[in-house]
């Protein structure tokens, strides 16, 4: 791609915020938004965390090397694993949508969310769904391959379009399975932006090969999603 191109496509990006929502728990939320972070020059913030206080998902992000990036803190960190309207509890705090105030940057910005987009937030059935349209950012919605993610991905991109939360894509995670994406992004027309395979080992040294073999791809792709 001409260096041209590549600002042009950078400076389109410059500003945007994306949140990072996926089909359910443990499908590479984490490990999708470290590698755009790399790849959309992207400071990062996951508004809440259940669980896991000594291995946090921001903790894991910011190991990324080579890159002068921002980690913002959560604003909710919960003692127990559990879904958050049930670790709130546990912790005695009282979580409303107009809790979350999305971090100022000038930069690009990723926002993980937690679990998937139906899971509650709050003892009155606010869900991850709400916070995502509260915030009014669009979505890149990440889907692994396992027996029943295509009932779960579809779902997933109904449940935003009835919302009309904007997606700007789908990102895949994990050994392909061409049958099965064929007919995901056939049957939800939504774009394509990034095929991550299973890493042996998940260093940062293994993700930012990664990044430099198809960083260029998933800006362009991340781009033509916001036209």
């Amino acid at each position: 791609m001409e260096i041209g191109n590549s600002l042009r496509i950078f400076a389109n990006l410059m500003g945007t915020k994306f949140f990072i929502s996926g089909i359910g728990t443990d499908v590479g939320k984490t490990l999708v938004s470290k590698i755009l972070c790399r790849v959309l020059y992207a400071d990062y913030w996951k508004p809440m965390q259940s669980g896991e206080l000594h291995d946090l998902d921001s903790e894991k992000v910011a190991t990324i090397q080579q890159l002068p990036f921002q980690v913002f803190s959560e604003r909710y960190l919960f003692s127990k694993p559990l879904s958050p309207h049930a670790a709130a509890s546990f912790d005695g705090i009282s979580v409303e949508l107009t809790d979350f105030k999305i971090p100022h940057t000038e930069r690009n910005l990723i926002i993980e969310g937690a679990g998937g987009l139906l899971v509650p937030i709050n003892q009155r059935g606010d869900c991850i769904i709400d916070l995502v349209a509260y915030f009014e950012v669009p979505t890149v919605l990440v889907s692994r391959h396992y027996l029943g993610s295509i009932n779960h991905t579809l779902l997933s991109i109904n449940a935003l379009r009835q919302r009309n939360i904007p997606i700007t894509g789908i990102v895949f995670v994990g050994n392909s399975l061409p049958e099965t994406e064929e007919i995901i992004l056939r049957i939800s027309e939504i774009p394509l932006l990034a095929r991550i395979p299973h890493f042996e080992s998940l260093t940062d040294d293994a993700i930012l090969r990664y990044c430099e073999s198809y960083g260029e791809e998933i800006r362009t792709k991340f781009a033509h999603g916001l036209e």
